[in-house]
């Protein structure tokens, strides 16, 4: 059992990184081979498998990660700002007004990934959303999400049987 969930962390940690990676489908298929793993177990491991690879995304959007040259944009200080970065440091401005509004707006892109995930990730980066809110939003949200998703075989033939 600690062997599945170990790999587990691994695949939440993957999946975070590589987005064609459908943890959704692993998480299905590992809970029907292995009907004794506990479904909040699996929640709670591939939950933060996903928010530790999210945090590099967190990161980057932050800037405390360099990028490579071609995905970054030098920015000349001589020139103006364009409508993106205006709009950019509104949201900023609206994220800290507002931290239950951007808390909600994490919290339920972790749950439901609408808006999606991997963008909010960024999002919250560039928004400088603290740290603390990010990580409990998430893990709360992608908890929710995958737990019942662990536990949906179960309940499902429960009801059939």
């Amino acid at each position: 059992m600690l062997m599945w969930l170990a790999l587990s962390l691994g695949m939440g940690i993957a999946s975070a990184l590589i987005p064609i990676i459908v943890l959704e489908a692993y998480v299905l298929a590992v809970v029907l081979a292995q009907p004794q793993l506990p479904w909040w177990a699996m929640g709670l491991v591939v939950a933060v498998g996903q928010v530790a690879g999210k945090l590099l995304y967190f990161y980057a959007g932050r800037g405390d990660i360099t990028l490579p040259k071609f995905l970054r944009r030098e920015r000349d200080p001589e020139r103006p700002k364009g409508k993106w970065s205006v709009r950019v440091d509104r949201f900023r401005e609206v994220c800290a007004r507002r931290p239950g509004w951007s808390y909600s707006v994490m919290l339920l892109s972790a749950t439901a990934s609408v808006p999606p995930y991997a963008a909010i990730a960024v999002i919250a980066g560039v928004a400088r959303v603290s740290l603390l809110n990010f990580v409990s939003a998430c893990l709360i949200g992608r908890f929710a999400r995958f737990a019942a998703l662990a536990a949906a075989p179960a309940l499902v033939s429960g009801w059939l049987l």
